[in-house]
């Protein structure tokens, strides 16, 4: 017996319309992608932090502490890799059916992956935010000395050394770090989200 056919979807009394309303702000998620050491988590943190303080409902899913919950077991093969965006795009769809500005900071490095994670949200709710940092600043700054150490052979599979980056070709948002500042990058995706009218 297929297990499938005893599960029935469970329709609800509040619309997400209603949520929205509610909320005073539309849906939406911010996909921020990018190399280790790029910045995608101090930038979704200060944005989360500037919408926050606008009065916007919101939350923030990052890697590391993901995977020390939810997807705690999983390894950074290329199989575990993409379980670990497919989880984190189904959590990611709950909190905007609630109606919030959701954040993902992973480095979800395949194209695939974005795609699909792109595809299980509304049109227009989806925002990919390149943090294109290349990889030389990301290695000077090796926040976590995690680039020393894929040089040194002890970490496999590290993205951008020894494990494919698939460059976004058209995200909504591409974010230069080492060019701008945080405030301004943060500037610039606000700028975004109120130009689209995601908030007001």
């Amino acid at each position: 017996m297929n297990h499938d056919e005893n599960i029935v979807w469970h329709s609800q009394t509040v619309s997400r319309e209603q949520k929205q309303q509610h909320k005073g702000h539309k849906p939406v998620l911010l996909w921020y992608t990018g190399l280790s050491g790029s910045g995608k988590s101090t930038i979704a943190n200060a944005v989360e932090a500037k919408l926050f303080e606008l009065g916007c409902h919101t939350y923030l899913l990052d890697g590391d502490n993901v995977r020390m919950g939810l997807n705690k077991g999983l390894t950074f093969s290329d199989e575990d890799r993409i379980e670990n965006i497919r989880r984190i795009s189904e959590v990611a769809k709950l909190f905007v059916d609630a109606g919030l500005i959701v954040s993902t900071a992973f480095i979800s490095p395949f194209k695939a992956d974005r795609v699909q994670a792109r595809s299980i949200v509304n049109e227009g709710e989806f925002v990919e935010v390149f943090i294109d940092t290349p990889l030389s600043v990301c290695e000077s700054r090796d926040p976590k000395g995690l680039y020393k150490k894929a040089r040194a052979g002890e970490i496999p599979n590290f993205t951008g050394i020894s494990s494919a980056f698939d460059v976004p070709e058209a995200p909504e948002l591409h974010v230069k770090t080492a060019e701008q500042s945080i405030e301004q990058s943060v500037e610039q995706i606000i700028q975004y989200l109120k130009a689209n009218k995601i908030i007001k």
